[in-house]
């Protein structure tokens, strides 16, 4: 079998895999402990003000243009 990598995780009793993959019964594997990336604050920050714009912009208050308001 070629080497490969599939997502998983440990669910405090056993390793479950994260897609489906067939594995024969005792086949080898190897494992490696991955860390988390660290949490990035101010990429949080910026996503909740472009996602609270976008609110404002779409907002029910905004009105709805139709053809006739188009410029030629």
């Amino acid at each position: 079998m070629p080497t490969m990598a599939l997502r998983a995780h440990y669910d405090g009793k056993h390793i479950v895999l994260d897609e489906d993959f067939e594995l024969e019964p005792n086949t080898q594997l190897m494992i490696s402990i991955l860390p988390y990336p660290p949490i990035d604050q101010e990429r949080i920050s910026w996503s909740q003000f472009s996602s609270t714009g976008q609110a404002k912009a779409y907002g029910d208050d905004e009105p709805e243009y139709t053809l006739a308001d188009l410029r030629e």
